[in-house]
């Protein structure tokens, strides 16, 4: 059974999904009519094009690798684009959908346009695509670039500032392209968790460690943030678990365009007692209050 959309993408029937595409993606850049000025190369892009359509849908290409190049009238693929395309390539795009559309089809013995004809109801391909990603909790709080691939192709997105996971964001032109036609990507967010930080609402929580001695007597502690090192004056008598609140340094609120805060912990770290001088150890079993 002859199967020249195969031959015209220039691959094998049992090619996979990814050799389609990458046979595609070649054959369009080197046909292109912007690159390409050759006589015929803007009738063959079209054709490489058509082809693609129907190779790159699951049901259109099972139904071509069951009646093969019959669906054509009894010519192949290439003959077949060139004597229907003379009007245009919507002509010809139109012709294959209401082909390959539910009850078109083979009701004259193999002419695709006998008996059912072109009663089918056709659809506009989907050419969106949908994905998850997972991106840097450093990035959801402060925005910024991140890197993507899709269908081999590698690009960067700008990620907002205060994205939260479970979010959505599309990426116009970066769907599937077909037909001079590109769809949109659908990107849903994963933001990675981050072990120093916890997010509440557009707060942001982070446990700093404190020796002893600091808490007791007061001190300046320099804590690294997601943007800078800044330093935390700490009074004396801090309690383990008290919080200190630094203004507008927690996540972007996208609605209100406000700054949450963040919230730094105290984690007050004891001292090893073996490795205190053992005149300091016995004072503090004499002096240290019981309760």
């Amino acid at each position: 059974m002859a199967k020249s959309l195969y031959e015209t993408l220039e691959i094998n029937d049992n090619a996979s999904e990814a050799d389609i595409k990458k046979a595609y993606r070649k054959l369009a850049r080197k046909y292109h009519p912007d690159v390409n000025k050759e006589k015929d190369a803007e009738d063959k892009f079209k054709e490489i094009n058509s082809a693609y359509e129907i190779l790159s849908d699951k049901e259109k290409k099972q139904q071509y690798d069951m009646h093969g190049d019959s669906m054509f009238g009894g010519q192949n693929f290439h003959d077949f684009s060139r004597s229907h395309g003379g009007a245009g390539q919507g002509d010809l795009d139109d012709i294959l959908r209401q082909m390959f559309s539910n009850g078109g089809g083979f009701g004259g013995g193999g002419n695709p346009f006998g008996g059912g004809g072109f009663g089918g109801a056709y659809q506009e391909p989907n050419l969106d695509i949908q994905t998850a990603i997972t991106i840097p909790f450093s990035v959801s709080i402060l925005g910024g670039s991140h890197s993507v691939s899709i269908n081999g192709d590698r690009f960067d997105i700008k990620i907002p500032a205060g994205v939260k996971s479970g979010e959505k964001m599309r990426v116009k032109g970066k769907g599937h392209a077909q037909g001079g036609r590109a769809g949109d990507l659908f990107l849903k967010i994963t933001v990675a968790p981050n072990p120093e930080y916890k997010r509440v609402d557009d707060d942001l929580v982070k446990v700093f460690n404190l020796p002893l001695k600091a808490a007791l007597f007061g001190d300046k502690i320099a804590i690294s943030t997601l943007e800078k090192e800044i330093k935390l004056k700490v009074p004396q008598n801090t309690k383990n678990g008290q919080r200190f609140r630094v203004k507008e340094m927690g996540a972007m609120n996208r609605k209100t365009k406000v700054r949450g805060n963040l919230y730094l912990e105290a984690n007050i770290i004891l001292p090893n007692v073996d490795e205190l001088d053992n005149e300091l150890v016995e004072m503090m079993k004499e002096k240290l209050p019981q309760e």
